[in-house]
């Protein structure tokens, strides 16, 4: 099984401490953030992941990472400007070949005893495009999915002004090969971003695209000081 880290991007929310290093290898309570993502996926049986970073901070998880005891081969490829999530995919085109993957964004940790279950299965039961979601309190900071009552996608929209729900779309998602050849035809959004969501809307288009509604799990999307440290407080007293 193949994964891919997105663990690129600037950081500006985390600034000063990101100014001379990624936010993925910030300590999340008693581990750099980027071991919760990788943990996630050895657990459900990736053996393979590529780590997609900027050329400052490659060599960093190569030697973070070179030493570990994980049951995991590390391939690494740099993204050189931080251009949308999207294009994780076409940077990855040759470590994907023609296999499913699953995507995870390395600032997004997902806590609980039941979900890397959840995720093995719908990897296990993809034959398109399978997205997270989990209801937040801020639905304009985050991609949004509008359900049917069968948890059925009806729309995708990408941090809406009027949300037509409050499920966040969470950075982890299992796609098919198909994945590489519908980024190719990406264009740019206003942000300048090769976006995901859109990505997510061709496989809706396609009627190929499936959602696992999350019940039983805390999220933390810790790419803000806040949120950095409610996830490492958080795991400081499950560990307690």
């Amino acid at each position: 099984m193949k994964g891919i880290i997105l663990a690129g991007g600037n950081g500006t929310r985390l600034h000063p401490l990101t100014k001379v290093i990624s936010k993925h290898l910030l300590p999340v309570y008693d581990k750099p953030m980027i071991y919760y993502p990788i943990q996630t996926l050895e657990d459900i049986g990736v053996n393979e992941i590529l780590i997609i970073s900027t050329e400052r901070d490659l060599p960093l998880y190569q030697k973070l990472l070179e030493n570990e005891e994980w049951g995991i081969k590390f391939y690494y490829k740099v993204q050189k400007e931080p251009k949308g999530i999207a294009e994780a995919l076409i940077l990855g085109e040759e470590f994907i070949g023609k296999d499913p993957f699953i995507l995870m964004l390395g600032d997004n940790l997902v806590i609980s005893d039941s979900f890397n279950k959840h995720v093995k299965q719908a990897f296990s039961n993809n034959d398109g495009a399978t997205i997270f979601g989990i209801e937040t309190n801020n639905p304009s900071a985050f991609g949004i999915a509008e359900i049917d009552g069968d948890n059925k996608v009806i729309s995708i929209d990408e941090k809406p002004a009027n949300p037509k729900s409050n499920i966040a779309v969470i950075g982890i998602y299992i796609y098919n090969n198909n994945a590489v050849n519908y980024a190719k035809q990406l264009k740019p959004s206003k942000r300048g971003e090769l976006e995901i969501t859109d990505i997510n809307k061709m496989y809706l288009e396609q009627q190929t695209l499936k959602l696992f509604k999350i019940e039983d799990a805390r999220w933390f999307d810790t790419g803000t000081i806040e949120n950095l440290y409610e996830a490492a407080s958080y795991i400081k007293s499950l560990d307690k």
